[in-house]
């Protein structure tokens, strides 16, 4: 298994992106992911009880069919907190797509991000489905991971080649998020395409052990979004013997894993004003559950967050956080290491004394960018 740091697209897809107008900056807006070939479908979506126009959709499209061709997704705006029209809006322009490209529209999801509360600009989408369906290629790859951006400064890609047999596999992913990024997810949007031909129950297990594992594990704010989505489209194109079990599952989760996590990494690596990457990894916890919330109750300390900003080793931050996370703890036992602090990369590591689990939590520094970022944003 080879872990590539950018997007390889896998046999049977394609994709494109064009500037339709959304962004007020004239960049790439509107992106399109595309299988020749039908494909099964595996989503996670946050956890937020205010839910975008976009995930209603898409929940309603995975009871209606087993099959999908496309994701449809736009940068600039949300279409959450829009109520029924942001529904119809959503559902126009999937319909748009479905005629150009002569599938049936419960084939697609979609996927929005960008302002909040702001009604889509369906005309502006519609009147670019032409180019866009017209223009798929397998390298334009390329521009699709540019146009889903919005505060972020670079595109997040990651994919991994593999063998199930004599065949060769491969998992590509591409994300964006970079502010509001809590557990549960993080505002972000992943989409993942393989050409493995795997059983559903195997698709969904497999995505939402690798989501828990690795987008659920990055905080850097603590703030949750409305539209967080993690979208996954596996075609069979690789015509590998059908995984559902045993160690070709396994192979297959661990890769999918390490694309995620591999994702799920940048995204904090680009989290917005931060000047510092930070791992905590908790050990000696009861479970991984308790571990990963006391790495995350350290993560999402803006104490503890300011004080690896201005490289102030006070560890105190981190046991008032740990005290503080609702697990069952004991001063007695408990070790708290801080790696160099002038560093961009900081390592925190926790020993509770209680028990054989543990969990790794990556988050960043609390900056004044942060705060600015996050004043202007309109």
């Amino acid at each position: 298994m080879k872990l590539y740091k950018k997007a390889i697209l896998p046999s049977g897809f394609s994709a494109n992106a064009v500037a339709c107008g959304l962004k007020k900056s004239g960049k790439l807006d509107l992106a399109l992911f595309y299988s020749e070939v039908p494909a099964k479908a595996a989503c996670v979506f946050t956890s937020n009880k205010i839910q975008a126009a976009p995930i209603k959709v898409n929940k309603r499209h995975l009871k209606l069919s087993k099959k999908f061709r496309g994701i449809l997704v736009n940068s600039g705006n949300a279409n959450a907190f829009t109520g029924t029209l942001g529904i119809i809006d959503a559902v126009s322009t999937i319909q748009s797509l479905a005629n150009k490209l002569d599938i049936e529209r419960k084939e697609i999801l979609v996927g929005s991000t960008g302002i909040i509360g702001k009604r889509l600009e369906v005309r502006k989408i519609k009147k670019a489905i032409p180019d866009l369906a017209g223009g798929l290629k397998r390298r334009s790859i390329d521009k699709a991971k540019k146009a889903i951006l919005t505060t972020d400064t670079f595109a997040k890609e990651a994919s991994v080649v593999f063998y199930i047999g004599k065949k060769k596999i491969t998992i590509c992913g591409v994300a964006k998020g970079a502010g509001m990024i809590a557990p549960n997810m993080a505002t972000m949007l992943a989409f993942i395409f393989s050409d493995a031909d795997i059983a559903q129950g195997a698709l969904n297990t497999a995505l939402k052990a690798a989501v828990e594992r690795s987008f659920n594990c990055i905080t850097v704010d603590g703030c949750m979004s409305t539209n967080d989505s993690v979208m996954m489209l596996a075609n069979g194109a690789a015509a590998n013997r059908p995984i559902a079990a045993g160690r070709d599952y396994k192979f297959f989760r661990t890769a999918l894993e390490s694309v995620c996590l591999e994702l799920a990494k940048l995204i904090v690596r680009d989290a917005e004003g931060a000047g510092k990457f930070i791992q905590i990894k908790v050990t000696q916890a009861k479970s991984f559950a308790e571990a990963k919330k006391a790495a995350l109750a350290v993560a999402n300390s803006n104490l503890f967050k300011a004080a690896m900003h201005g490289e102030d080793p006070n560890f105190g931050r981190v046991a008032c956080a740990l005290g503080a996370s609702g697990i069952d703890i004991k001063e007695e036992g408990l070790e708290i290491r801080l790696g160099p602090l002038n560093k961009k990369d900081i390592n925190i590591e926790v020993e509770l004394g209680m028990g054989d689990a543990c969990a790794t939590v990556y988050t960043c520094d609390l900056t004044p960018e942060y705060v600015k970022i996050n004043a202007q944003y309109n």
